[in-house]
């Protein structure tokens, strides 16, 4: 099969489109040429061609009368326009290849609905002048952008071939960038998705006040601040530091107040430190913040916890 899109410089709607297609179609041939006849004997036509028919495999948004938006309004570029028809196929391929597991579709839509509203749709904004970056002053549309060669890089190569050779290896390594960037965001989701009921689940200790987490990295913070109302600290082994951590929950999402601080007495002290404060021979460290510490010991955490309750 073969995906056709533009040539000179490319952006970020462009090049996420044609990863996306390259995850649930893979092995196809990429051209980039603004040739008609080229454009139409694609399988697929991105950002190029002047048709959007999803049926055929064209994904263009620059004709004129297009009309193609969201339900917020949001005009679709080619980004918008790929994920929305082959984003939930491409969560299903991701998230097998990436963490093992085969969701269910609906799952996947749900999945790739919120991958849209977070980071697609700013990129179709940047691409159709709605916004400047997508999201913040430096955002991805002008991570991707930083890919194209500079008019040194083409004046070096020589010559048009070399220059458009030189393009199509900058593309590629750009999809190879965006390949991680959709992996990365479609594994996230899956995990937090995966983690919901195993949260749930998780033993309460101290009359609820404390939940305890079999593997302190799971994605629980807004389980507990939705659901868990007497929830004030969440405890959970962290594998990878091979320590107990304790942390505050959320008030909210607006700022950092928790529910309830770890005490001020603790706040940015180490090891022997610490342990001279809580009487906790292994205690490790406490943040500055006081949001979190850490112990090596189950039972170190645990003392560490009645006090932050009795504090």
């Amino acid at each position: 099969m073969l995906i056709a899109t533009h040539s000179g410089k490319f952006h970020a709607d462009d090049v996420w489109a044609v990863t996306v297609l390259d995850i649930v179609f893979p092995g196809c041939d990429l051209i980039r040429t603004r040739d008609p006849e080229k454009i139409r004997a694609a399988d697929f036509a991105v950002d190029v061609g002047g048709i959007w028919d999803p049926q055929t495999g064209r994904f263009d948004h620059h004709q004129k009368g297009f009309d193609g938006a969201r339900l917020s309004g949001v005009v679709y570029a080619s980004a918008g326009l790929v994920w929305k028809e082959h984003g939930a196929r491409c969560v299903e391929i991701i998230a097998r290849a990436k963490t093992g597991y085969d969701i269910p579709p609906e799952q996947a839509r749900e999945i790739a609905y919120a991958i849209d509203n977070d980071l697609v749709q700013y990129l179709d904004m940047a691409d159709t002048g709605a916004a400047r970056n997508a999201p913040g002053g430096y955002g991805l549309s002008a991570v991707v952008s930083g890919f194209n060669p500079t008019w040194i890089d083409e004046q070096q190569a020589g010559d048009v071939a070399a220059a458009d050779a030189l393009r199509l290896e900058r593309f590629r390594r750009a999809m190879d960038f965006m390949a991680d960037i959709i992996a990365n965001a479609v594994a996230y989701r899956v995990g937090s998705m995966h983690a919901v009921e195993l949260v749930r689940q998780s033993e309460r200790l101290e009359d609820g006040q404390i939940l305890l987490l079999k593997n302190g990295a799971m994605p629980w913070s807004t389980v507990v601040r939705r659901e868990m109302p007497k929830v004030l600290f969440v405890i959970g082994y962290h594998l990878g530091e091979q320590r107990y951590m304790i942390n505050t929950v959320p008030a909210n999402t607006e700022n950092f107040e928790a529910r309830k601080d770890l005490p001020a007495a603790w706040a940015g002290l180490r090891d022997a430190d610490l342990a001279a404060v809580t009487g906790v021979a292994d205690a490790v460290f406490c943040h500055n913040g006081r949001f979190i510490a850490a112990a090596k010991s189950f039972d170190g955490i645990m003392a560490m916890a009645r006090q932050a309750l009795a504090a």
